[in-house]
């Protein structure tokens, strides 16, 4: 597993019976988490929260405050800043598990010693978008359906002080966007893709994870230059392993540019009470060795 430890402004003060307890920056955080589904007892630091999310057995659930928190704030990782703010579908606007993710693309883009254009598919508020732009990325293009994510996304940049950086932002169907692409003769060096489960691109096109993911794979491999830099899928999809990315990577990327390294692995946070690791996905990459 591949462990997320280098925070300084977030921290997971416990975890279990499906829900976990953090600190983003200053502000404590309750949240219901599935995969933190072993027992932990609920002493009274769980109850000393600024924030509580029930989840209500109709199905999404509600913010309780119990202080009133700015509209947003900041947290830092590595010299990158990025907008936090609970959402009303429990969220905050980071998944700060993936900061060894970008740490890693940061390092392979700074060592390339040649010019590096990155596609980020799914994009979210751009976090792996601003790691690549900081590293060196000659352009980072971002594509999300959601234009309320993509507009938070440029709010990340400019707290990253990268809004004259090469950054082009996309509101798109992502498979729609990447052949569309390939018509335009337009090559990357490196792609991400964070996928959902399930989603709907902007004009309702409906995205299954399960359903899509090669079809995008394969689409994908159309635009990648002759000479990649990387290729990193994330996967929070129930029922998708590491092998499962594995294979697939070994199956398309491999096979194409055999002279490659391919990982697959889960990837988690530290829990301070117990010392456990709380597992938050997976990831697959090929990489050029």
């Amino acid at each position: 597993m591949r462990v997320s430890d280098e925070w300084k402004d977030y921290r997971i003060i416990d975890a279990g019976s499906k829900e976990k307890l953090e600190i983003w920056k200053d502000v404590v955080l309750r949240r219901p988490d599935p995969s933190a589904m072993w027992e932990t007892h609920m002493d009274t630091i769980w109850e000393d929260v600024d924030g509580f999310y029930h989840r209500s057995n109709r199905g999404g659930g509600s913010w309780e405050f119990r202080k009133k928190l700015p509209e947003f704030w900041t947290v830092e990782y590595h010299g990158l800043k990025f907008k936090v703010s609970p959402t009303n579908f429990k969220h905050t606007g980071l998944f700060p598990e993936q900061a060894a993710n970008w740490d890693f693309m940061m390092n392979k883009i700074k060592q390339a010693n040649r010019p590096i254009r990155v596609l980020n598919l799914f994009g979210y508020t751009g976090a792996a978008t601003m790691a690549c732009a900081k590293a060196g990325a000659i352009e980072v293009v971002h594509v999300d359906a959601a234009r309320g994510m993509v507009d938070w996304a440029k709010d990340n940049a400019q707290l990253c002080g990268l809004e004259n950086h090469k950054i082009r932002y996309i509101v798109d169907d992502c498979l729609k966007f990447v052949l569309r692409e390939k018509r335009r003769g337009r090559e990357y060096d490196a792609i991400i893709m964070d996928p959902p489960s399930f989603g709907r691109g902007p004009s309702g096109e409906v995205w299954k994870f399960e359903d899509k993911i090669a079809e995008l794979i394969a689409a994908c491999m159309d635009i990648l230059t002759d000479n990649p830099l990387f290729f990193q899928i994330n996967s929070y999809t129930t029922g998708v392993g590491k092998t499962s990315i594995e294979n697939i990577l070994r199956t398309t990327l491999l096979k194409k540019y055999p002279n490659g390294l391919i990982e697959a692995d889960e990837i988690g946070l530290p829990i301070e009470k117990s010392g456990l690791i709380l597992p938050c996905g997976i990831y697959g990459r090929w990489y050029e060795k």
